[in-house]
């Protein structure tokens, strides 16, 4: 598919940054690469405080791509990624929201592809699909040459989230947004607010978004285990407040994420033992 220069997707991506200058560059290229590219950028400075360096390395990009339309949004307090893609979500002007974190990247197919099936299809209010984790050098797979798409059950959301926010693209002018200053599975919390309030979402069997470190784990908010965990519980609670599920399943999915949390525990810990030097045995 050749990128036209004519033709752009009514989509506002929003990107949150904090202390993101080593990593802006690649996400933005990854926009700038697409076949179809979007008619806006937002980018949020989440209050990064580090002596204006990543402020100015997003006004020196949006220099740099002087002829794409990239607003830079600077929060006056940090509040987490939920509060920034908010403020971003405030001044976004077109009919869909994509939303990509400062540290990943997307597939040069992905907005032409989602926008393209969403448009298709009206009544679908959130899209996603798959992810991979991989490295700065790596070729980036294959898409399937035939999309299949299926819309996600909520119940089957409720027990596992299908949709990394950096593959999410929704409309607009959903009445809902992220809880402001939750800083754990805010993104979650959102997903499963829409789809229980009876709207559509659906997933793509096509990977077009990409990482580089761990979904847990590592650094950034997913590092910490415990509070990861606590934020998927306080966003079962608020489904639960919401009178959504039943005490029993609110349970129920509670104690499986309890069990996720120590399988992850254990693969962490399994990781960091691995990535330990090895003991010089042949010491004087």
């Amino acid at each position: 598919m050749m990128r036209s220069d004519l033709e752009k997707a009514p989509v506002s991506v929003i990107i949150p940054c904090y202390r993101c200058a080593n990593t802006i560059k690649r996400a933005l290229e990854s926009i700038m690469e697409q076949t179809l590219l979007p008619e806006e950028i937002i980018l949020v400075d989440d209050f990064s405080n580090d002596q204006n360096e990543t402020v100015a390395v997003l006004e020196s990009l949006r220099n740099l791509y002087s002829k794409t339309n990239i607003k830079i949004v600077k929060l006056d307090k940090n509040s987490g990624p939920g509060s920034a893609r908010n403020a971003g979500w405030k001044q976004a002007s077109q009919s869909y929201l994509a939303f990509l974190d400062a540290d990943d990247s997307w597939h040069p197919n992905k907005l032409e592809i989602q926008y393209h099936w969403m448009a298709a299809h009206p009544d679908a209010v959130l899209s996603g699909h798959q992810s991979l984790k991989i490295t700065a050098q790596q070729i980036l797979p294959a898409l399937p040459d035939h999309l299949v798409v299926a819309r996600v059950n909520k119940y089957s959301l409720l027990f596992s989230n299908r949709f990394p926010t950096r593959s999410v693209m929704l409309k607009r002018d959903v009445s809902f947004r992220f809880v402001p200053e939750k800083r754990y599975a805010e993104d979650y919390l959102l997903w499963l607010t829409i789809v229980f309030n009876g709207q559509s979402a659906w997933f793509l069997n096509s990977t077009m978004t990409y990482s580089y470190k761990e979904d847990f784990g590592e650094s950034g908010l997913t590092g910490d285990l415990w509070k990861t965990q606590l934020g998927v519980l306080d966003t079962y609670q608020q489904i639960y407040n919401s009178g959504f599920i039943s005490m029993v399943v609110f349970i129920l999915v509670s104690s499986l994420s309890l069990c996720k949390y120590l399988r992850r525990l254990i693969i962490t810990r399994a990781r960091l033992l691995f990535k330990r030097p090895a003991i010089n045995m042949n010491l004087p």
